[in-house]
């Protein structure tokens, strides 16, 4: 009853390329930290305005 699958070769349990990457430092630090995200929330808010005013 069982089926044989052609499972690729980089994934296969156990296998190196079969685990997902683990983000750098810097990743997890861009993700968790506040500064960042207050950041990025005021240029991307920046980045609408600029667009609005361009449309109108």
């Amino acid at each position: 009853m069982t089926e044989s699958h052609d499972i690729p070769e980089n994934q296969k349990p156990y296998e190196q390329a079969y685990y997902p990457p683990v983000p750098t430092w810097f990743t997890r630090y861009r993700r968790t930290s506040l500064v960042w995200q207050f950041f990025r929330f005021i240029v991307i808010n920046l980045k609408m305005m600029v667009l609005l005013r361009k449309s109108h």
